[in-house]
């Protein structure tokens, strides 16, 4: 192995080995996606029901999405 290629990956290593060191030792205090992650999503899944249910129900959109049936042929002019 190249000297160069040896010390970045014995770099890298020792890093990784640091790190979880680090975090091991640290005492794991919740934030704020532990103590509001799950409420939000739900508080967002419900926003996007309430929307797109009233969108669908009470907006007036006509959905025409199929013209089958309501398209005529005209006559052929020569």
């Amino acid at each position: 192995m190249f000297p160069v290629a040896r010390a970045a990956l014995n770099l890298t290593a020792r890093s990784i080995r640091h790190t979880a060191v680090r975090q091991a030792h640290r005492k794991h205090e919740p934030d704020f996606h532990d103590k509001y992650g799950n409420l939000v999503l739900l508080g967002g899944a419900v926003a996007f029901t309430a929307v797109w249910g009233y969108v669908l129900t009470q907006a007036g959109i006509e959905w025409g999405l199929s013209p089958v049936g309501r398209i005529t042929p005209k006559e052929w002019r020569e």
